[in-house]
């Protein structure tokens, strides 16, 4: 078996008595701190009108982290393309690639990240936006290939960066599966926010995958839920204690935090058993590399659970 490659995912969570500043500058210690680990990715999400969730804007969070760290991946989990245009979507991403070359991912999702009201309010009729995803996706990937043309005249996501971005698409189902699949993307499978069964999902990508000039093989990551602590009842208790609250405000996920500890979407307790465990789903799902999403209500403490999940994986493999 490989050896796990771990990465972070970021919701960055406002906490307790925390503001939107002092959030972002745990989300800059969080990433100096996973790089210093081994992790190979930090990547953070996009949401709207969350009061308890500070990053609206992945690309400009980004550029922030990427002139304070320097080798870490950065990327977005993902970037809501149905509210987007693609053409800036790629210069953003160009941007970034081409002030931390070789470090940028860009994850595509295609969520709304919020409400109704604040969808329309930020891109208008989004379920419309949706419906015409698969053209956006097809848009996209030619703008970072290179060769987007309109109405027979070639149009270029500029800056040029020395070496692309690396495309992802996050989903939790088949058809976010089928699309990373058409269009040559690496896939991220959510696990920590899905009902369904991974295994089939992550298969019935690779099955359909179409090589493209950005990616020749298929890619695929497992995104979990962690909270790992030293003993099995202090992760059980941070487990309890109201990890999800901010997650939940986005409707993704309605379980009580004191069910967390017995759900499969999330894997609690010791730094030897989550080791194990991501072995094990590992050989399940045929990855070797899980982005680790921890919401835990104490900054110190997430922090903590990276580090002994770090040590427990790259001492063992």
């Amino acid at each position: 078996m490989k050896a796990l490659k771990l990465s972070v995912l970021d919701l960055v969570p406002i906490l307790d008595e925390a503001d939107a500043t002092f959030a972002l500058a745990k989300a800059v210690e969080l990433a100096q701190t996973a790089e210093q680990l081994g992790y190979k990715r930090y990547w953070t999400a996009e949401h709207h009108d969350m009061p308890n969730l500070a990053c609206t804007a992945p690309e400009v969070l980004l550029a922030h982290i990427g002139a304070r760290t320097e080798s870490i991946r950065l990327g977005s989990g993902a970037v809501l393309l149905p509210h987007y245009k693609p053409l800036k979507v790629a210069e953003s991403f160009h941007l970034l690639a081409s002030l931390y070359p070789g470090r940028v991912d860009l994850g595509i999702g295609r969520a709304p990240g919020g409400s109704a009201h604040v969808s329309i309010a930020l891109s208008g009729n989004f379920l419309e936006n949706v419906r015409l995803l698969p053209e956006a996706l097809k848009e996209l990937t030619k703008l970072l290939e290179g060769s987007f043309e309109l109405d027979g005249h070639k149009v270029t996501a500029r800056p040029t960066p020395p070496v692309p971005p690396e495309l992802w698409m996050l989903g939790t189902n088949r058809k976010s599966a089928a699309y990373a699949a058409e269009i040559g993307a690496g896939y991220v499978f959510g696990q920590f926010m899905s009902d369904v069964d991974g295994e089939e999902v992550l298969a019935a990508y690779r099955d359909a995958f179409i090589p493209s000039p950005l990616s020749p093989a298929p890619q695929t990551i497992v995104a979990v839920g962690v909270i790992c602590a030293e003993t099995e009842e202090d992760a059980e208790q941070l487990a309890a204690t109201g990890s999800m609250t901010a997650f939940r405000q986005e409707g993704s996920g309605d379980e009580p935090a004191s069910s967390l500890a017995s759900s499969r979407k999330w894997l609690v307790g010791t730094p030897h058993n989550i080791a194990s465990r991501l072995k094990q789903l590992s050989l399940l799902y045929g990855v070797d590399e899980f982005i680790v999403v921890t919401m835990i209500k104490d900054y110190k403490k997430r922090l903590q659970s990276y580090a002994l999940l770090a040590e427990a994986v790259f001492s063992s493999t």
